[in-house]
């Protein structure tokens, strides 16, 4: 499944592009030429003579040159004769924003809108969506526009979502979070190319190291299933399921026209597939940030350095909570720690049970060295440091320090609680590779994926 046409464009077609301010033509239009898309943008629209400064044309028969793909948003009624047009051009993608079709109780013009494209050979996308966008070569057709929804960097995460509005959301906690973003798609009513499709081309996608996507129902179970199982082999999958209640199943109806299906049977195909699958908004970013940024855990045995032992004690009940085990460190492991002790390295008062509170005055020299003892030990799968920034002890010589960990090639999460000065340490902190979170809960939930992917990996 080679999608590339789509995401790598050398020309598209907005057909319904305006001038006018408030028309989704128009914010599409603004979006393409100042996210400064580097190919051929082409206005089309019956009236204009230029949209935004550009030469409009009446048709994209009149284009003088080729259109790989067209971004349509014009009244549903006309989607499918413009998809012939689309046909005659010799488009090979089609975006199709406009809604009024299944959702709306229009499964027969979805239909024909679908027959059309076949018989011409075009692939589309929607309809009833609220657009594509390719981080890596500013390749943006959705129409928010950037003073409402930010636009993340480029980076490891792709994201897929029946529902535009969710799916914008996403793209806003990721710029905001600083958290990169490969590709992004609004699958809409799926009338042509579904979930199963995107993920196909994903999985072999160089720049998307995790697949993530918020579904209401899926279209193929047998497609889905091929392709969820092809997919989880070379790179995490998260999929956050709507529609787990009966109100919930008959919303997606009526939003997208999905069949939400049992609940049951779509978790039992997750845990086949080795599918994470997220219960909240929340718990998608999680797993979806931890996972580009640190390599699966190879067991579930976690050790926690901590300046702050309640924290500790939060973070130990989570990872038992959540069927996992707090490492026994070795007994060579401890004779390290009660010899710095001895030696006064270390203070008399810390503990290193784990969690191993190194308390609350530890600079980053003392966070070094208990990180160091944990990652040597070869009873740890996965290291937990929370820092407590608030205590004037902890430097920002934690940065480089963490940096150093990441030759043991074990996962490390980093938990920093607090407000703007915590903040503005996970942002340096991720940017050494190591990714940070801002509750113990989160930072749970980020191990649990590290440890349930790692596991399924060892299995296969």
């Amino acid at each position: 499944m080679n999608l590339d046409f789509l995401f790598y464009p050398k020309s598209v077609a907005v057909i319904g592009a305006s001038n006018k301010e408030g028309k989704i033509g128009n914010a599409i239009m603004k979006n393409l030429v100042n996210y400064g898309f580097k190919g051929k943008i082409y206005p089309i629209n019956v009236k204009e003579e230029q949209v935004l400064g550009l030469k409009a044309y009446k048709s994209i028969l009149d284009v003088p040159e080729n259109v790989d793909v067209a971004v349509i948003a014009v009244p549903s009624k006309f989607v499918p004769d413009i998809i012939d047009q689309c046909g005659q051009k010799g488009v090979k993608g089609a975006v199709v924003i406009s809604a009024g079709f299944k959702e709306a109780g229009k499964a027969d013009l979805e239909e024909e809108l679908v027959k059309r494209a076949r018989k011409w050979g075009i692939r589309v996308v929607g309809p009833n969506c609220l657009g594509i966008t390719n981080i890596e070569v500013t390749f943006d057709v959705t129409f928010n526009p950037p003073e409402r929804q930010a636009r993340p960097e480029f980076g490891g995460i792709a994201f897929m979502s029946q529902s535009g509005a969710f799916g914008a959301a996403i793209l806003d906690w990721a710029a905001r979070h600083e958290v990169g973003m490969s590709k992004f798609i609004s699958l809409g009513n799926m009338a042509d190319l579904d979930e199963s499709d995107f993920m196909e081309y994903l999985k072999d996608d160089p720049k998307t190291k995790v697949i993530t996507a918020y579904l209401e129902g899926v279209k193929d179970g047998r497609k889905f299933l091929k392709a969820a199982n092809a997919a989880t082999r070379k790179k995490p999958v998260i999929v956050l399921k709507s529609g787990r209640t009966e109100a919930g199943a008959k919303a997606a109806a009526s939003h997208t026209g999905s069949l939400a299906g049992s609940y049951a049977i779509y978790e039992a195909a997750f845990e086949q597939t080795g599918v994470l699958n997220a219960k909240s908004m929340r718990q998608l970013f999680n797993y979806a940030k931890v996972l580009a940024m640190q390599k699966p855990a190879n067991g579930d045995r976690v050790a926690i350095v901590t300046n702050g032992g309640g924290a500790g004690v939060m973070m130990s009940d989570g990872i038992i909570e959540k069927g996992m085990k707090m490492a026994e460190l070795s007994e060579e492991t401890k004779q390290k720690f009660a010899k710095a002790i001895e030696e006064g390295v270390l203070p008399h008062h810390m503990s290193y049970r784990n969690p191993i509170d190194i308390i609350g005055d530890a600079p980053s020299t003392r966070y070094e060295l208990a990180m160091r003892y944990a990652l040597e030990d070869e009873n740890v799968d996965v290291l937990v440091v929370i820092a407590l920034f608030q205590s004037p002890a902890l430097d920002e010589g934690i940065v480089e320090k963490l940096a150093k960990m990441q030759e043991y090639g074990k996962p490390i999460v980093f938990v920093a609680p607090g407000g703007r000065y915590p903040e503005e340490m996970a942002r340096r902190i991720e940017k050494v590779g190591i990714p940070v979170f801002e509750t113990v809960e989160d930072g749970v939930e980020a191990v649990y994926a590290l440890v349930k992917y790692g596991k399924y990996l060892k299995e296969l």
